[in-house]
């Protein structure tokens, strides 16, 4: 199975950052690491929007980061295998990642697996630093896991 990158919603996405839920992402972040947050679910035609809070959570920057990630219908079977690119990531700040999926409605989709890093690059970042206490939470009915 071929995957494919993913990139990130429209700039209006930075908007989404004053959701409910994101105050405490940033409160629950103090230790090191990544904290990823399935912040809504949208239908966009065809396609369902998905829309992540992320901080890093490192004293470095992130400069690359991209997760394998699944999604599984209804039914618990893999609906999608994708690689999504969250891109850079800054040392303590949020940023808000969309991306779609044609095809798929939200209604079909149950959970969200956060496989691991495929990438993670940065300046003295530890090893593992995309994956060692990745925290993962959802402010949707999708369970976002890993």
């Amino acid at each position: 199975m071929k995957l494919g990158i993913l990139k990130w919603g429209a700039p209006a996405a930075v908007l989404l950052a004053g959701l409910n839920g994101t105050l405490a992402l940033a409160e629950t972040s103090d230790k090191s690491g990544v904290s990823i947050e399935l912040s809504t679910a949208e239908v966009v035609g065809d396609a369902c929007r998905l829309s992540f809070v992320v901080q890093n959570g490192h004293g470095q920057d992130i400069v690359s980061s991209v997760y394998e990630t699944v999604l599984f219908n209804t039914a618990g079977q893999v609906a999608k295998l994708t690689l999504l690119d969250f891109q850079d990531l800054p040392a303590g700040r949020l940023r808000v990642r969309q991306f779609q999926f044609s095809g798929l409605a939200c209604s079909d989709i149950s959970r969200v697996l956060i496989n691991g890093a495929d990438t993670c690059e940065g300046e003295g970042l530890p090893q593992g630093a995309c994956d060692k206490g990745l925290t993962l939470s959802s402010l949707t009915d999708m369970e976002l896991i890993g």
